[in-house]
């Protein structure tokens, strides 16, 4: 299995080849582009996992390459690292503000450069598995978490929970305004697990408005009923005046115009290793799933495990 694709940008066959030799002997795919403009093709058609990237190319300088990169929404997320004879501070500088994310001068070390390269791609694989809006972790990484809590011999309990008619809000107040109640919503975790939980809970955040607590802590029903209690009372100050004084929104309805639609809530449900022994991770998530919504009288119905939806 690859570890990564490579895209080697350098127009000196002599290094272009010794790396594609050394990196595919790593366990990397390694494409080499002698030009900046074939760099630039070969990105757009086959987004690379890494840029190691020459300044001084025979077309265009490496700083325009990576200019072009991290302006365009389809690349600018690549890791580039230059691999260049400009060895002057401000040359590096420059390259560092561009957005790449490391320099190296020639000659250069190959172990040290295949770290360089191994960590910035682990970096680049775990900061698109965190939410932008929330920073907390998504799917694989609390399947990874919970992996290993099943491997483990400590007592924790896994708690599901759902922003109720968070949909309709989005459709009445817009998508900025959804975006800053899942913020709000990943603050109130953080903070509630400071005041009553422990410092070995981990949050993440599986679905847009699903989000999970695994806790250590013995007492996870003080946790669920303060996360209730505050949400209640703070959630209001996303809506308008006339909207909380009233306790509903009207939400547009094609066959009757409008319809009427409950502030947002939260449900939450749990399991605990305590009481129940888990075979894996689909049944932790979809007990606490049904838990969840068994509060809500089985109003709730759309939901999927993490497993489901990566």
């Amino acid at each position: 299995m690859s570890k990564g694709r490579i895209l080697v940008v350098e127009d000196d066959f002599d290094i272009s080849n010794m790396l594609r030799i050394y990196f595919s002997g790593q366990g990397y795919e390694v494409q080499v582009a002698p030009r900046g403009g074939d760099a630039l093709t070969m990105t757009r058609k086959q987004i690379p996992s890494l840029i190691v990237l020459d300044i001084m190319l025979p077309d265009m300088n490496g700083y325009d390459v990576c200019r072009e990169l991290r302006t365009d929404s389809r690349t600018n997320h690549i890791p580039i690292i230059f691999l260049t004879q400009k060895d002057e501070r401000s040359d590096k500088i420059f390259g560092l503000e561009l957005g790449a994310d490391d320099y190296i001068t020639k000659p250069f070390d190959i172990e040290e450069l295949k770290l360089r390269v191994q960590n910035a791609i682990k970096a680049s694989e775990r900061a698109m598995l965190i939410d932008s809006r929330s920073n907390l972790p998504m799917g694989r990484l609390i399947e990874d978490h919970l992996r290993q809590l099943m491997r483990s011999d400590k007592t924790w309990t896994y708690i599901d929970i759902k922003i109720n008619s968070f949909e309709d809000f989005s459709e009445v107040y817009g998508f900025v305004a959804g975006d800053e109640v899942i913020k709000f919503m990943a603050l109130l975790l953080l903070e509630v697990i400071e005041e009553v939980g422990s410092s070995d809970d981990f949050l993440g955040h599986p679905g847009r408005d699903n989000f999970i607590v695994i806790t250590h802590s013995s007492d996870s029903k003080r946790i669920k009923d303060r996360l209730v209690a505050r949400f209640d009372e703070e959630v209001r100050k996303h809506y308008s005046f006339i909207d909380r004084e009233r306790g509903y929104i009207l939400v547009p309805d094609g066959r009757s115009g409008e319809r009427q639609a409950t502030l947002m809530t939260l449900s939450v449900g749990s399991v605990s290793n305590a009481t129940h022994p888990f075979s894996d991770i689909r049944e932790i998530t979809e007990l606490a799933a049904e838990d969840r919504r068994r509060g809500l009288g089985g109003a709730e119905n759309n939901e999927s495990s993490i497993l489901t939806q990566w």
